[in-house]
């Protein structure tokens, strides 16, 4: 199995910002908690807060595939707050692609995907 990375941009709605700030310090929380499988979680904003990037590194797909599941509707809240880019890298499984899917994911040609989220 390969380790799987995830980059996400996030460019907040219009009031949105310390909504974000909240829900992700819940995910944060949980991930500490409960994530077996994540290497790395970290959020960085950009000078005046209307952008952030968040960094994510994963064992494998079965590693993103338990975060995904335990952020459940508080990943999906934290989505609704910015319009949300990204890539996930590596190889990811057929399991973890059909999970992508769920969420709006399109494949690129390659050992990753492109992920875009509105």
């Amino acid at each position: 199995m390969t380790e799987i990375q995830g980059i996400a941009r996030f460019k907040f709605h219009k009031g949105k910002l310390e909504e974000f700030k909240r829900l992700s310090a819940q995910c944060m929380e949980t991930v500490r908690a409960k994530d077996t499988g994540t290497l790395q979680y970290e959020i960085y904003f950009n000078d005046d807060q209307s952008e952030a990037i968040v960094l994510e590194r994963y064992k494998n797909s079965k590693g993103l595939i338990e975060h995904l599941a335990h952020l459940g509707d508080t990943g999906e809240a934290v989505l609704a707050t910015a319009s949300v880019s990204g890539e996930i890298l590596g190889e990811p499984s057929a399991e973890l692609r059909g999970e992508l899917g769920t969420i709006r994911a399109r494949e690129q040609v390659g050992t990753g995907c492109n992920v875009t989220l509105d």
